[in-house]
C-alpha cells in the first residue's frame, strides 16, 4: 500500500532557525540591523530600555528597532515574511541588481529576521509600507513555550510548527505618523512608514561591553576605511544610533578615524584599488600611488610555494585556467611592526594594538560577511600556514589591514552559510578563492616587503661601515681620557684587539662565503652524478645476472656495455674534476685562465638540461680570446650561477626560441651573460646582488650572484646589470662582468 504524506516540521524548528543558527545576541542584533538595511533606511535607532548602568536586564527591560525603511505590505508579512526560507528576496535579486536606494539585496534565505527568537520570547512589530494609509502589528508571544517548544505552561505537548499562531493586526496608523525623534543632536521628523520592532522577556545577558561591540560591528557594517574603486559603485549613507533609555550610548565614533589617520601616516604599503580579474587571470593593483600589475602565470607568482603546491601548471594553462570564484577587488594596508622601521612607520604599543583589532575584512555588495575580520578569526589561514610552513614566507594577520570585496553578481559561487556567518565550504570556488588572496599577500611579502626590508638593514650596514662608528667611538675615548696614561694605553690595547678580531672575523666570512658557494655549486651537479650513478649500476647488476646464468655469453655485448659503463664513469670523473676546483685548496692560486675553457665545463654540466628545455645555447667570440687573472673556482662558480638562473627563468615562459647567449670580448676583457627571459624587474634591480634577495621569491636562496659578486670583487673585477642599448644583447637578462682591474 503506497500512501502520501506532508512534511510536518515540529515546532523547535524556530530554535533551530533563530536560537541555534545565530551563533549569539551580537550577531543576532547585526542581522536585525541588515535587515533594516535592505528596507532601504537612512537610518536604524537601538534602544536598550529598562536597563541599568550595567546593562542589567529586569522584567520591563525591552530592546527596540526602529527604522524609516520602506516597511511591509499585509502581502509580504502574510505570504512571505512569515514563512521561513521565502524565496522572495532571492527572487528579488535575480529581477533587479539594486533598491531604489542602490543598494544590493544582502538576505534570500529567508530566515535572517527568526534572529529575534535569539534575543527574547516575546516580539511585537509594528510596519507601515510606504505610501500606504495603514500599519501592521505582529505579534510573536513565545512566553508559554520553553526554549525548545516542547512544553506550554509547563507541560509536555508535541507542538507542530502548524500549530503556533501568529497574529497580524491591520489598523490605522497610530505609531508611524509624523512626529519627532531624537538622533543624536538631531532632531527629525519620523516619517509616516517604516518598522518598529520590541522585543521583551529578553534572553541571555547583556553588558556595557557587548553592546560595544555591536556599535563597532556597525561601523565596519558598510566600511572598515575610506577605500575607493575606479568604476562608480552605488552607496548610500546608512546610519545607527544606539540609546539606553533615553541616554544615548557615546561610544568612542573616532574608531575608524584613528585606524584611518594609521594607515594614511604609518603604513609602508598602501595596495588600493585592487582587482583579480578572472578573464584575463591577472592582479592589478595601486601601491603606494604606483599601479602595478601582474599576471598569476608570472614567475614570480608560479615560483610561491603555496601557489605551485596547487596549480604546478605551465604558463600556458595558467593563462587560460578559469576560476570559479569569479573577479574580486581587494585593498591592503601592511604595516612594519619591528622596532628597525623607518621613523614615518614606526608605531607605539598603542598604535599596534588599534592595528590589531582588525584583520582582512570581506564584504559583499559593501555589506560585512561575518566574521571575517575579526581578531581571532584567520579565514585565510595565514597563521596556520606561518606556523607550519615558514613564518618568514608570509606577512602575519596582525601587520595586515584590508577588506576583499566580492558580489552576488560576479561571485555567485561563493554562497554564505545559511547562518550568515561566511561563506560555503565546499567546491572549488572558495578554494580558489582563499588560495588567489594567500597568493598575492605571499607575492607581497617576497617581493615588495622583501625589499624594503633589504633597503633597511643595508642602510642601517651602510651607516656605521661608512661612518666607521667603532673607530670613531675609539677617538671619543681617548679625547675623554685626557692625560690618563694608563687609560689611554688601554684604549689603545683595546682598539688593536679589535682591528685583529675584526680582521679575523672578514676572513671568516670570506670562508663562508667560499663554502656556500661550494654549496650551491655542488648541488647543480650532484643531481646529474647521481642520475649516471644510477645508470651504472643498474647495467653493473644485468652484467653480473648475465654472468650468474648458466646461458652463454655474447662478448661482443660484454664489451659494448663495458665501454658504455666506461662512458659513464667518464662522466662522473670529469663533473667530479671540475667540483675539485671549487674547494679551497685550489681557490688560493690564482693564474691566467681562458675564459672560454670554464665554459665549456660548466656547458657540459648542464648539457641535459638545455636539452630537455629546449633552450638554445650560442656562444659569440669577439676579437682576441678573453683571459682573466683568477682561479677556476671563482670562473665556475660565476657561469653556474649564471646557468642556473637563466635556465630556471626561461623555464617559466611560454615561448618557442629560448636562448642563451655568451658574448666574450678580449679586447675589452669583458663577458655579457644574456638570455630571452622575462628579465630583472626593474624593482628588484638594485637588490639582486644582496645577500639573501631572490627574485625567484621563495625558491630562491639569494647568495649566487651575491657570491659571484663577492669573488670577482676580490679579485678586483666587477659584475652588474647592462645599462645600454650596446650592451644589452637579448631581451632579457644580461649581466656585464669586466675583466680589467677595478673595471
Amino acid at each position: 500500500m503506497k500512501t502520501k504524506h506532508k512534511i510536518r516540521p515540529y515546532a523547535r524548528l524556530l530554535t533551530m532557525l533563530g536560537e541555534q543558527l545565530i551563533k549569539n545576541e551580537r550577531i543576532a542584533l547585526i542581522e536585525l540591523i541588515k535587515n533594516c538595511y535592505d528596507a532601504d533606511a537612512d537610518w536604524v535607532k537601538i534602544t536598550f530600555e529598562n536597563f541599568d548602568q550595567e546593562f542589567k536586564k529586569n522584567k520591563e527591560s525591552k530592546i527596540i528597532i526602529e527604522d524609516n525603511g520602506h516597511g511591509m505590505t499585509h502581502d509580504i508579512i502574510v505570504n512571505h515574511w512569515l514563512n521561513p526560507a521565502t524565496p522572495e528576496k532571492l527572487t528579488r535579486k535575480k529581477q533587479k541588481a539594486y533598491t531604489a536606494k542602490g543598494r544590493t539585496i544582502q538576505g534570500e534565505k529567508g530566515i535572517g529576521r527568526f534572529a529575534m527568537l535569539k534575543l527574547g520570547q516575546k516580539i511585537t512589530v509594528i510596519t507601515r509600507p510606504k505610501n500606504k494609509d495603514k500599519e501592521y502589528i505582529i505579534d510573536f508571544d513565545f512566553s508559554s513555550f520553553d526554549n525548545d517548544f516542547l512544553t506550554e505552561n509547563g507541560e509536555e505537548k508535541v507542538i507542530f510548527l502548524e500549530d503556533i499562531n501568529i497574529s497580524v493586526t491591520e489598523r490605522e496608523p497610530i505609531h508611524f505618523v509624523k512626529k519627532s525623534i531624537l538622533l543624536g543632536t538631531q532632531k527629525i521628523t519620523q516619517p509616516p512608514f517604516g518598522t518598529y520592532i520590541e522585543i521583551t522577556n529578553i534572553k541571555g545577558e547583556w553588558s556595557e561591553n557587548k553592546a560595544n561591540e555591536v556599535f563597532n560591528d556597525t561601523m565596519t557594517l558598510c566600511s572598515v576605511f575610506l577605500v575607493s574603486y575606479e568604476d562608480n559603485e552605488k552607496t548610500t549613507d546608512f546610519n545607527v544610533w544606539f540609546y539606553r533609555n533615553d541616554e544615548q550610548l557615546l561610544y568612542k565614533r573616532d574608531y575608524l578615524e584613528k585606524l584611518n589617520y594609521l594607515i594614511t601616516e604609518r603604513s609602508v604599503f598602501r595596495i588600493e584599488k585592487g582587482l583579480f580579474d578572472s578573464k584575463t587571470n591577472t592582479y592589478s593593483y595601486n601601491i603606494n600611488n604606483n599601479q602595478k600589475k601582474i599576471p598569476i602565470y608570472d614567475p614570480l607568482i608560479t615560483g610561491l610555494n603555496i601557489f605551485k603546491k596547487k596549480y604546478d601548471e605551465k604558463p600556458e594553462i595558467l593563462r587560460n585556467k578559469k576560476f570559479e570564484c569569479g573577479s574580486f577587488k581587494f585593498t591592503f594596508y601592511i604595516f612594519d611592526f619591528s622596532k628597525m622601521a623607518k621613523s614615518k612607520h614606526l608605531l607605539d604599543d598603542n598604535d599596534k594594538q588599534k592595528i590589531k583589532k582588525h584583520r582582512i575584512y570581506l564584504y559583499r555588495d559593501n555589506v560585512r560577511v561575518y566574521p571575517y575580520g575579526e581578531p581571532d578569526d584567520d579565514w585565510l589561514q595565514i597563521d596556520a600556514y606561518r606556523g607550519t610552513i615558514s613564518v618568514g614566507h608570509f606577512l602575519s594577520n596582525d601587520q595586515v589591514v584590508g577588506r576583499i570585496d566580492i558580489t552576488h553578481k560576479d561571485n555567485a559561487k561563493l554562497k554564505d552559510k545559511t547562518n550568515r556567518e561566511g561563506l560555503i565550504e565546499e567546491g572549488s570556488a572558495l578554494n580558489d578563492f582563499i588560495l588567489l588572496i594567500q597568493t598575492f599577500l605571499a607575492y607581497i611579502r617576497a617581493h615588495d616587503y622583501k625589499q624594503y626590508r633589504n633597503s633597511l638593514e643595508d642602510q642601517k650596514s651602510h651607516d656605521i661601515y661608512t661612518a666607521e662608528r667603532i673607530k670613531s667611538r675609539f677617538d671619543d675615548l681617548k679625547s675623554i681620557a685626557g692625560n690618563n696614561v694608563k687609560l689611554k694605553e688601554l684604549i689603545d690595547k683595546t682598539e688593536k684587539e679589535y682591528d685583529s678580531e675584526k680582521e679575523y672575523l672578514v676572513r671568516r666570512f670570506e670562508t663562508a662565503e667560499n663554502l656556500a658557494g661550494v654549496g650551491l655549486s655542488v648541488e647543480t651537479a650532484s643531481h646529474d652524478i647521481n642520475s649516471m650513478m644510477q645508470n651504472v649500476l643498474v647495467n653493473l647488476d644485468y652484467l653480473i645476472k648475465d654472468f650468474q646464468s648458466e646461458k652463454s655469453i655474447d662478448i661482443e655485448k660484454v664489451f659494448e656495455k663495458l665501454n658504455t659503463l666506461r662512458g659513464m664513469l667518464g662522466f662522473i670523473d670529469a663533473q667530479l674534476r671540475d667540483i675539485q676546483l671549487l674547494f679551497t685548496s685550489a681557490k688560493q692560486r690564482r693564474k691566467n685562465i681562458r675564459v672560454l675553457d670554464i665554459l665549456e665545463k660548466v656547458e657540459r654540466i648542464y648539457q641535459k638540461q638545455l636539452t630537455k628545455l629546449k633552450i638554445k645555447l650560442d656562444k659569440k667570440i669577439i676579437g682576441s680570446p678573453l683571459v682573466a687573472k683568477a682561479t677556476d673556482a671563482v670562473l665556475l662558480q660565476l657561469f653556474i650561477n649564471f646557468f642556473d638562473n637563466s635556465i630556471y627563468w626561461l623555464d617559466q615562459i611560454d615561448r618557442a626560441d629560448k636562448t642563451i647567449l655568451i658574448s666574450l670580448q678580449g679586447d675589452e676583457q669583458q663577458m655579457i651573460f644574456s638570455d630571452n627571459g622575462p628579465g630583472v624587474r626593474e624593482d628588484d634591480a638594485p637588490y639582486i646582488f644582496n645577500a639573501f634577495y631572490s627574485g625567484k621569491g621563495e625558491e630562491g636562496r639569494g647568495l649566487g650572484l651575491y657570491i659571484a659578486k663577492q669573488l670577482l670583487e676580490r679579485n678586483d673585477y666587477s659584475i652588474k646589470l647592462a645599462d645600454t642599448k650596446i650592451e644589452k644583447k637579448l631581451s632579457g637578462a644580461n649581466f656585464v662582468v669586466n675583466f680589467v682591474s677595478g673595471g
